[in-house]
C-alpha cells in the first residue's frame, strides 16, 4: 500500500451532503442516453455465452419512475429486447424469442435460463436517477469511509471519503437501502450501491458528473454493465415514449404465474 499523496481534504456535514443529494435530484426530471450493454454470466453458468454479450442500447427515463430501454442485435441493429416500466409493472418485448414478458417490479421469479426477465427496470431506474431521500420512509446515517485508489496495477492507496447510508423502512421493517458515496476530493458522489430488502447488492453505479458513467447490475450468476455513450438531460418524453404494444402472434409470458414450456418443461 502507497502513502497517500498530500491532497487536501474537504470536509462536509451530514445536513450539507443530503442537502446536495436532494438537490441534485431535483434538477433532473428525465434523462434519455444512449449506452453499451455488456452481459457476464458468473456462478454456475459462468464461462457459458451469453445472447447479449456486447451490444448497443438506448434508455428512456422520466421521474417519478418511467423507463424504457431497448438494445440492438450486433451488426444488424435489429431489436434484442425493448422493455418498459410504470414504476409497478413491466414489459418485456424479446423479438428474436417471439416472446413479451409482463411482470411486477415487486415480485422476483428468477429464471436463470432468461436473465432478462430477471432484471427489473426499477434497478435500472435507481442505478441512472439520484433519487432525493424521502423523509417519510428513509433515514440517511452519515459514515467516514476509506476508499482505495489505484495509481496502477501494482500500486495504490487508501483516500477517505463520506459514505451516507440509507436505512429504507416498509411495513414495519427496515433495510439498508443505497450508499452514497462522496468524495472528499470535490465533495461530488461519485458512486451509488443499491440493496434490496435481503441485504443483497443488485447495483454498482460509479459516476463522475454523469460524464464518466457506468453501473453494473447484480444477478445470482449474471451481471449486466451500462456504460454511457451519449446523456441528454430532461427532454419532454411523453407518455408515448414509455408504450411497448404486444407484439401479434408472440408467446405472453406472466411472470407472476406459472407458465409452462412450449416443451412442457418447467415453469416460471
Amino acid at each position: 500500500m502507497e502513502q497517500a499523496p498530500a491532497i487536501a481534504l474537504k470536509a462536509s456535514t451530514k445536513p450539507e451532503l443530503l442537502s446536495y443529494i436532494n438537490a441534485q435530484a431535483a434538477k433532473i426530471r428525465s434523462m434519455q442516453a444512449t449506452v453499451d450493454i455488456d452481459t457476464s454470466v458468473g456462478g454456475a453458468r459462468k464461462g457459458k455465452v451469453t445472447e447479449y454479450q456486447q451490444i448497443r442500447g438506448y434508455v428512456l427515463a422520466r421521474k417519478p419512475a418511467m423507463l424504457r430501454m431497448i438494445g440492438l442485435l450486433p451488426i444488424i441493429r435489429n431489436t434484442a429486447f425493448d422493455m418498459v416500466s410504470d414504476g409497478q409493472e413491466f414489459k418485456v418485448s424479446i423479438p428474436p424469442k417471439n416472446r413479451f414478458v409482463v411482470g411486477r417490479n415487486d415480485l422476483v421469479t428468477p429464471n436463470p435460463q432468461q436473465p432478462l426477465e430477471n432484471l427489473r427496470p426499477q434497478v435500472i431506474y435507481d442505478a441512472l436517477l439520484l433519487r432525493e431521500i424521502d423523509p417519510q420512509n428513509e433515514t440517511a446515517v452519515l459514515e467516514n469511509g476509506v476508499e482505495t485508489v489505484m495509481l496502477d496495477k501494482d500500486r495504490k492507496y487508501d483516500e477517505p471519503d463520506y459514505v451516507i447510508d440509507i436505512v429504507r423502512t416498509k411495513d414495519g421493517d427496515s433495510w439498508l437501502s443505497r450508499k452514497i458515496v462522496f468524495s472528499r476530493l470535490d465533495l461530488l458522489p461519485n458512486r451509488q450501491l443499491v440493496y434490496d430488502e435481503s441485504g443483497a447488492l443488485v447495483t454498482d453505479a460509479h459516476y463522475s458528473d454523469y460524464k464518466d458513467y457506468n453501473a453494473v447490475l447484480l444477478e445470482e450468476e449474471y451481471k449486466i454493465t451500462l456504460t454511457m455513450v451519449k446523456l441528454t438531460m430532461n427532454l419532454a418524453l411523453g407518455n408515448e415514449k414509455f408504450a411497448l404494444q404486444q407484439p401479434p402472434g408472440a408467446q405472453v409470458i406472466h411472470l407472476d404465474q406459472n407458465q409452462p414450456t412450449p416443451n412442457g418443461g418447467g415453469s416460471h
